[in-house]
């Protein structure tokens, strides 16, 4: 990831027939690495999220190491529920896919329910500032109107 990327916007988009979802093309080319691949993420349930997969292997691989670690040392016997549960989760969390044309996402089938959006029905698409965020639109509504009035509180704390 470079030290500039900062996505920002929110674009209605329609999913057609297919499945598939056309991105604008700056948050295409923000999304998609060297080889042309991203990383669908299941965030929330009504949102899934576009990283560029380098950026995101690069994120997990850190993690997973100070786990494996954690384990290797039986620093985690305490904690196997939460290793399993997390270890279900990442087998269900993520999928490397391509963007065909470079600006175009094919959802696929777990992660249409995730969305909980039909074809031909309207999506949000938002930049988070690292990934690109892939709204069911009343979700994204509920999900400003829980985060919106904290906004100023937010920029300040992360801007001091």
């Amino acid at each position: 990831m470079s030290s500039d990327l900062f996505i920002c916007g929110e674009h209605k988009r329609t999913l057609d027939e297919r499945f598939r979802v056309s991105l604008p093309p700056d948050f295409a080319e923000s999304v998609t690495d060297e080889a042309g691949e991203s990383i669908l993420v299941k965030e929330q349930y009504g949102c899934l999220s576009l990283w560029g997969a380098a950026t995101w292997q690069q994120r997990l691989n850190a993690g997973v190491s100070i786990i494996q670690q954690k384990i290797q040392a039986g620093r985690m016997e305490h904690k196997w529920n939460e290793v399993q549960r997390l270890g279900r989760l990442l087998s269900t969390r993520q999928r490397t896919i391509k963007l065909a044309n470079r600006s175009r996402v094919l959802i696929p089938e777990g992660y249409r329910q995730f969305l909980d959006v039909e074809p031909n029905q309207e999506l949000m698409l938002v930049g988070a500032v690292v990934c690109v965020e892939i709204w069911n639109p009343n979700a994204w509504i509920e999900k400003l109107h829980q985060d919106m009035p904290d906004f100023n509180t937010l920029f300040r704390e992360l801007s001091d």
